[in-house]
């Protein structure tokens, strides 16, 4: 019997000690999709005092590599970029969304979005995307 997609992302998670230390919660998870949280600490933030572009892309890239592993074939990302579109502050919450666009036996391309947790309208305040590659491994 093959793993769950909830299964294979709490066995990714528990040895993810950057994901750990981003103090991401897995709220949802599926073949191909996941949503995610965390709140920005102070340590988190750059010169400037607000969130350093680094921790809303690392939250970004751990939700694809959830994501694009639920289903049981180990994937790797190969392509990424982020846009980087509200300051982000010490005590938001962030929640981020990634579902598959499109998938080949070799390639699957990824949108994230990244919001504010309480914001209803879902306003980005960063776009991510990244592309996969599908190893021969599960």
């Amino acid at each position: 019997m093959s793993a769950s997609p909830a299964d294979i992302v709490a066995n990714m998670m528990q040895h993810d000690a950057f994901s750990q230390w981003l103090g991401i919660e897995v709220l949802a998870t599926d073949d191909g999709s996941c949503r995610l949280r965390m709140q920005v600490r102070p340590e988190m933030v750059n010169g400037f005092g607000i969130a350093h572009g680094g921790i809303t892309y690392s939250f970004a890239d751990s939700a694809l590599a959830f994501a694009s592993n639920a289903g049981g074939q180990q994937a790797v990302s190969i392509e990424t970029s982020i846009a980087h579109i509200s300051r982000l502050l010490p005590g938001d919450v962030l929640i981020a969304e990634a579902k598959r666009e499109t998938e080949s036996k070799k390639l699957g391309h990824y949108a994230i979005t990244i919001y504010l947790e309480n914001d209803m309208e879902k306003k980005p305040v960063a776009l991510f995307r990244g592309m996969v590659f599908r190893l021969d491994k599960n």
